[in-house]
């Protein structure tokens, strides 16, 4: 049995000729991509795809006033009462992009 070989990014430092070979890829349009290897995606593909599993959006504290009711509307259902705030205006960002789109 063979020790599991482990590289991080200080293994490979980045070096002056790959910051320019990299700007150099930035560079240039999308028009210039080969995707000739690539298998076209099937509907199928999308049908199952799920958001990754590991994403965290980025959290902001903040201070919110609330109308008593609106509160105590989100607490009735015990503990979690930010998350489902959060979800409601999620959901009602999601809606509102999707109109204007």
């Amino acid at each position: 049995m063979t020790k599991p070989v482990r590289k991080t990014l200080a293994d490979s430092p980045m070096t002056p000729a790959r910051r320019r070979k990299l700007a150099q890829l930035a560079g240039r349009p999308d028009s210039e991509i080969d995707f000739s290897d690539l298998a076209p995606l099937k509907e199928s593909f999308w049908k199952n795809a799920v958001r990754n599993p590991f994403y965290r959006p980025v959290k902001q504290q903040l201070t919110v006033r609330l109308d008593a009711d609106v509160v105590a509307w989100l607490r009735q259902h015990g503990r979690g009462y930010q998350t489902r705030l959060n979800r409601v205006l999620r959901e009602a960002m999601l809606e509102d992009i999707a109109k204007s789109a």
